[in-house]
């Protein structure tokens, strides 16, 4: 049993461009769900928005990077309307049932071989990065300390990606501690009382939703820059794992989805070699390589269960959030 790979490979993940992805799409649902109340389950969505946004006019048109990431952020503000407008005066199970529908409504989309044309279909899209790697600082090579050597690229998407989360929570900080983000928060908690107080609770839960959105769609951006686009990449389950991510460190927190991002991670790396090279060694003679890669997610599941079960408000979370998640 190699140790020092399995803890390698783990440690890799507390610093990868992954693990900060999907700490911003986290914050993100922290802004709907935490701070707001609302039931979003098409994170996936945002983040689709986010990568084929980039990707397309960046591969398809040529356009500049901030073009891309313009078109992007647009695209993701009009989705947080259509799917926001019709929902947002009704109960939060609306939302949640129209935020997943809509999130996989437009995986399938994408994934058509009508649209192969411009977007791979379900093959996706890849060689997109050129415009943004010319920006790049860091020389040719391969270097680093430890298990953190990697080659130039990504060490340049891993610098972007972990700069984009800490400004991202440094603007969500000040924006929960400014007279909006107590209107938010009240909104969460009853939002009868802050319509009383003649708050327009409609067009309060519209702008959250549209601003946890932009972050899903950034996110959607950095998980894809050191890899192809590919549709299967957004499934409803990528949702799932940010609400667990999200529950683990602090539903109403800052810094809660990024330590939540950061185990969540670990664990699933630590697990996956772990469990594949006991295979490999004959520990589990009765367990094959396509089994083991299907135990890794169990025994995550596990671990995050004993966490919530010791820690219910999120490693991060205090008592009063707890009593909102309940």
């Amino acid at each position: 049993m190699d140790w020092g790979a399995i803890f390698g490979n783990a440690a890799v993940e507390l610093i990868s461009p992954t693990t900060a992805a999907y700490a911003l799409a986290a914050l993100g649902l922290a802004i709907h769900f935490g701070f707001t109340g609302l039931l979003n389950f098409g994170q996936a969505g945002f983040m689709l928005l986010g990568a084929y946004g980039y990707a397309i006019p960046a591969l398809k048109l040529g356009w500049p990077v901030w073009a891309c990431v313009l078109t992007a952020l647009a695209a993701s503000v009009v989705f947080a309307l259509i799917l926001g407008i019709p929902t947002l005066r009704l109960r939060a199970d609306y939302l949640a049932i129209v935020t997943i529908a809509a999130a996989e409504v437009l995986r399938l989309v994408f994934t058509s071989n009508e649209l192969q044309a411009v977007t791979g279909s379900a093959n996706g899209l890849s060689e997109y990065q050129a415009g943004l790697l010319a920006f790049n600082p860091f020389p040719a090579g391969r270097y680093g300390w430890g298990p953190f050597i990697f080659d130039n690229r990504v060490w340049f998407f891993l610098v972007i990606a972990w700069i984009v989360v800490a400004i991202a929570a440094v603007l969500t900080w000040l924006i929960m501690r400014s007279p909006w983000g107590r209107v938010i928060k009240g909104i969460r908690e009853d939002e009868d009382a802050v319509r009383a107080l003649g708050k327009n609770v409609y067009s309060y839960k519209m702008q959250s939703l549209v601003l946890g959105g932009l972050l899903g769609t950034i996110a959607g951006m950095l998980f894809v820059m050191p890899r192809a686009v590919v549709p299967s990449y957004f499934q409803p389950s990528l949702t799932f794992f940010i609400y667990a991510i999200l529950l683990l460190g602090g539903a109403a927190t800052i810094l809660g989805p990024i330590l939540g991002s950061i185990v969540f991670w670990v664990l699933l790396s630590f697990f996956s070699g772990f469990i594949a090279r006991a295979v490999e060694a004959g520990w589990l003679p009765f367990m094959t390589q396509v089994q083991a890669g299907q135990i890794r997610f169990i025994l995550v599941g596990v671990a995050i269960m004993l966490i919530v079960v010791f820690m219910p408000q999120g490693i991060l979370g205090n008592r009063k959030e707890l009593a909102f998640v309940k």
